[in-house]
């Protein structure tokens, strides 16, 4: 990756324009997620949903990958391939969405349930978006990435659940993948990095129900944990304020009632002072 980019307002505006065709096409989700659905019936609903808002997917050929988002079911972890499987009730689906709009982008996942799940699948769910939120209040100028990542490693693991260490959050903004890589977990030897005003980082943890280990699937893309236990994903890009997170991908009231009146959410396009 190159040098960390910094981001002027106008820049945040439009990732925040980016981000939220992805929030509302997670909101498009859970309305029509159901047993029987297809994983390429949901991937075909987003990818019209941000071809209508003026957006392009940003997956679609990245790196190759050939469908426009991942879907990864249950133990699946990220990756997953869009096709013609049918989800179940019960089912846990990771949905990871990238969004392209006037050359900025916006990335979240997140993780939709089936019908109704299993205690231990909703004590995962609870556990995995708090592991995000977490580590999102502690996004601010000034702040220590090995912090972030401490906080989410400790937080999981003091339940008994683990993080994914194959695969982290990033940097995002004119192209999907820029530095820094944001870890979920304490990298033995890391410098300090100190977060600056204008960054833009791809906060996601990937919390395991068992171990950490993953495996990749045959097809080249979908990665599964190694123990086939259930894992879940849940991503927001996030702007660097001397005042704390500005959420791009994700609506007020939703972040609102995930952390707290405390948090900040960029508006249509617009960014507050200090961003």
């Amino acid at each position: 990756m190159a040098g960390i980019e910094i981001k002027s307002k106008r820049e945040i505006g439009l990732m925040r324009d980016a981000g939220l065709i992805v929030s509302e096409a997670h909101d498009l989700v859970r309305r029509i997620i159901e047993p029987g659905m297809t994983t390429l019936a949901l991937d075909r609903a987003i990818d019209e949903h941000i071809r209508r808002h003026g957006g392009r997917p940003t997956f679609l050929g990245q790196y190759g990958f050939p469908k426009n988002v991942c879907i990864s079911v249950n133990d699946e972890v990220v990756h997953g391939i869009p096709g013609s499987r049918k989800l179940r009730e019960g089912d846990l689906v990771s949905i990871d969405i990238g969004c392209t709009k006037r050359g900025f982008i916006g990335d979240s996942a997140w993780t939709h349930t089936v019908g109704r799940i299993s205690k231990a699948a909703a004590r995962l769910m609870e556990l995995g978006e708090e592991s995000l939120m977490i580590g999102l209040r502690l996004v601010r100028t000034g702040a220590d990435l090995r912090d972030i990542s401490r906080t989410i490693q400790e937080f999981v693991e003091r339940a008994g659940y683990s993080v994914v260490r194959d695969y982290t959050g990033h940097g995002v903004g004119r192209v999907l993948h820029e530095s820094p890589q944001v870890p979920n977990y304490v990298v033995r030897g890391a410098k300090p990095l100190f977060l600056r005003s204008g960054m833009t980082l791809a906060i996601e943890p990937m919390v395991n129900q068992g171990k950490a280990q993953t495996r990749k699937m045959r097809d080249g893309w979908t990665v599964a944990t190694h123990d086939k236990k259930p894992s879940v994903h849940f991503e927001h890009t996030v702007a660097v304020t001397p005042d704390g997170p500005l959420i791009l991908t994700a609506r007020e009231g939703e972040s609102r009632r995930l952390m707290g009146d405390g948090v900040r959410v960029g508006g249509n396009g617009t960014v507050k002072e200090g961003a």
